[in-house]
C-alpha cells in the first residue's frame, strides 16, 4: 500500500489543480502618448527615478530623501512588508516534514482488579475477555502471574511488567518519550498554490510600499512648494501694503494742504486695511505647509525646517517635463503592480480551495519508549514504533469545499475588476494632471499680461493725478487692479508648481532606488 502511494506521489507531485495566473494585457488606449500633453512643452523621455531633482533645489532634494527615510506611513508599509515575508516563510514550511518531540514523567497507580494490566505494552491495556481468570499477563519486559479479571480475562495485574513485578498492582513513577514525523504528499498542489499565493502577497506589499513612497515624495515636494508659494504671496502682499501706505500718507498730506478731502483719506485707509487683511491667510498657509512638511519628514510640527521657512520662490522646472507614454506609465505605476499581484494571489487561492475536494495523504511514523525509571527509556523492553500512510478526506461531504471554491472565484473576479479599474484610473489621473497643468500655463500667461497692463495703467494714472488731470478715485482703482493682478499671478505660480507635482505623482515615479526606511522597532 505504501509503495502504491509513493508511486502516485511521484506521478502527481507536479500536478496543481486550479487555474494558472496569466498577466492581464494592458488596454490598447495605454499604448500611445497622452492626448493632454499636446498643448504643453513635454518630453517623451522616461521619468527619472528622482524626479524632484529636476527642480535643481538642494533644499527640496534633502527634504524628500529625509521623508523617504523617516516618514511614519513608510514605516507602517515597511513593517507590513516584513509581516508578509514572515507569512511566506511560514507557508514554505508546509513543504517540509512536521516533527514533534514529547516527553513525560508522571506518578502512576494501577490495580489489577479490572481485568487489564496496569501498563500495556503500547496502549496501557491489553484487552479483555468474557469470562475467566488471567494467569499469565505479558508485559513489555516481564510477566505477571497473579492477576484476576473480575469481568473477563485480563492480561495480568502488571501487564507492562516493566520490571517483572508480579504483584497485582503498581504504584510509582512512569516515564515516556517519543518522536512523531509526518509529511504531506502534495498530490494536488494545495501547498504549491498556497506558497504561490503568499509569494504574490509579498510582491503586493512591496508594491504598496512603493505606492507610499510615491505619495510621500510628491506630498513632501508639494508641502515645500506650498511653503515657498506662501512666502511669495506674503512678499507680494507686503509690497502692495507698502504702496498703499505711501498712498495713504500722501492723501493725508494733501488733505492737510487742502487739495484732497477727508473722503479721499478714508478711501486710501480702507484700501490699505484691505490689503493688510490678505497677509494673515498667507501667513497661516505658510505655517500649515511647514507643519505638514515637518510631519512628513518624521518630526513634530513645531520642528520647522529653516530652508523651507526662508523660501520665497516656488521651485520651477527649467526643462520640458518628461512624461513618457502610457505603456511606460502602466509598467511604472506601483499601484498597477500591486493590483496585478493581488489578482495573482486570488487566482492561486482558487487552487488552494479546489485541492480540498481531494484527499490529503500523509506519510508518518513515530518512535517511542517508556519505563518506570529514566534508565529504562533507552532499553529494548520499552521501545515501540509505527510507520504508515494517513488518508484524510471529507468525501462525500464536499459542500464546504465547493462553497470555498465559489468564494475564491468571487474574490478573483473582484481582483480582476480592481486591476482593470486601477489601470484606467492611472491613465485618467495622468491625463487630468496634464490637462490641469496645461490650463494653468495658459492662465498664467494671461495673468502676466494682466499684471503688466495693470502696472502700466497705474503708472499713467499716477502721472495724471500728479498733474491734476485725474481724481484720487481713479488712482485707488488702478492700484486696486494692480494689487489684484499681482496676487492672482502669485497664486497662479503656486498652483503651477502644485500641478507639476500632481503630474509627477500621477506618473508614479519616486519609488525606484529609494533609501531604506528607518525601522520603528525598539529593543
Amino acid at each position: 500500500m505504501t509503495r502504491l502511494i509513493l508511486v502516485a506521489a511521484l506521478g502527481l507531485g507536479a500536478c496543481a489543480v486550479g487555474p494558472n495566473y496569466r498577466p492581464e494585457p494592458a488596454p490598447p488606449a495605454s499604448a500611445g502618448h497622452f492626448s493632454a500633453s499636446d498643448s504643453i512643452a513635454v518630453s517623451s523621455e522616461p521619468l527619472p527615478d528622482k524626479w524632484w531633482q529636476l527642480y535643481d533645489d538642494p533644499a527640496l532634494d534633502a527634504l524628500v530623501m529625509e521623508a523617504l527615510t523617516a516618514n511614519t506611513d513608510l514605516r507602517v508599509a515597511t513593517a507590513n512588508l516584513r509581516k508578509a515575508r514572515a507569512i511566506l516563510s511560514e507557508t514554505r514550511t508546509e513543504r517540509l516534514p512536521s516533527t514533534s518531540i514529547s516527553a513525560s514523567a508522571s506518578y502512576l497507580r494501577s490495580n489489577g482488579t479490572s481485568g487489564s494490566g496496569s501498563l500495556g505494552a503500547t496502549t496501557g491495556s491489553v484487552g479483555t475477555g468474557t469470562t475467566g481468570t488471567g494467569t499469565t499477563g505479558t508485559g513489555t519486559t516481564g510477566t505477571g502471574t497473579t492477576g484476576t479479571g473480575t469481568t473477563g480475562t485480563g492480561t495480568g495485574t502488571t501487564g507492562t511488567g516493566t520490571t517483572g513485578v508480579t504483584s497485582g498492582s503498581y504504584q510509582g513513577q512512569f516515564y515516556s518519550a517519543g518522536l512523531d514525523v509526518s509529511y504531506e504528499l502534495d498530490l494536488y498542489g494545495r501547498v504549491k498554490r498556497d506558497i504561490e499565493a503568499s509569494r504574490a502577497d509579498v510582491a503586493a506589499q512591496e508594491a504598496q510600499r512603493d505606492v507610499t513612497r510615491t505619495s510621500v515624495a510628491a506630498e513632501t515636494a508639494r508641502a515645500y512648494a506650498d511653503a515657498c508659494s506662501a512666502g511669495l504671496q506674503i512678499g507680494v502682499a507686503q509690497q502692495s501694503l507698502q504702496l498703499q501706505l505711501q498712498t495713504y500718507e500722501l492723501t493725508v498730506n494733501l488733505a492737510l494742504a487742502g487739495r484732497d478731502t477727508p473722503l479721499d483719506t478714508s478711501r486710501a485707509r480702507a484700501q490699505y486695511e484691505m490689503v493688510r487683511a490678505t497677509l494673515a491667510p498667507f501667513l497661516a498657509q505658510r505655517r500649515d505647509a511647514l507643519y505638514r512638511l515637518s510631519v512628513l519628514t518624521g518630526h513634530p510640527p513645531e520642528v520647522v525646517n529653516p530652508a523651507a521657512a526662508a523660501c520665497v520662490i516656488p521651485p520651477t522646472l527649467k526643462h520640458p517635463l518628461p512624461v513618457g507614454d502610457g505603456t511606460a506609465l502602466i509598467k511604472r505605476r506601483p499601484d498597477v503592480r500591486q493590483a496585478d499581484r493581488t489578482l495573482a494571489a486570488a487566482t492561486a487561492r482558487i487552487g488552494v480551495a479546489t485541492a480540498e475536494l481531494y484527499p490529503r495523504i500523509s506519510l508518518g511514523g513515530s518512535v517511542g519508549t517508556s519505563g518506570i525509571s529514566i534508565s529504562q527509556l533507552g532499553s529494548n523492553s520499552g521501545f515501540n514504533f509505527n510507520v504508515g500512510p494517513l488518508l484524510s478526506w471529507t468525501f462525500p461531504n464536499i459542500a464546504v469545499a465547493r462553497a470555498r471554491i465559489r468564494q475564491a472565484q468571487a474574490t478573483n473576479e473582484a481582483a480582476l475588476a480592481s486591476f482593470d479599474g486601477t489601470v484606467l484610473t492611472a491613465l485618467q489621473e495622468t491625463e487630468t494632471a496634464l490637462s490641469d497643468l496645461s490650463g494653468e500655463l495658459d492662465r498664467q500667461a494671461a495673468l502676466v499680461a494682466t499684471r503688466d497692463y495693470s502696472a502700466e495703467a497705474a503708472r499713467i494714472v499716477n502721472l495724471r493725478y500728479g498733474a491734476g488731470a485725474e481724481n484720487f478715485l481713479a488712482v485707488l482703482d488702478a492700484q486696486r487692479t494692480l494689487a489684484t493682478a499681482e496676487a492672482s499671478l502669485a497664486a497662479s505660480r503656486a498652483q503651477l508648481t502644485t500641478d507639476q507635482v500632481a503630474v509627477f505623482k500621477a506618473l508614479g515615479g519616486g519609488w525606484e532606488n529609494a533609501p531604506e526606511t528607518i525601522s520603528s522597532q525598539k529593543n
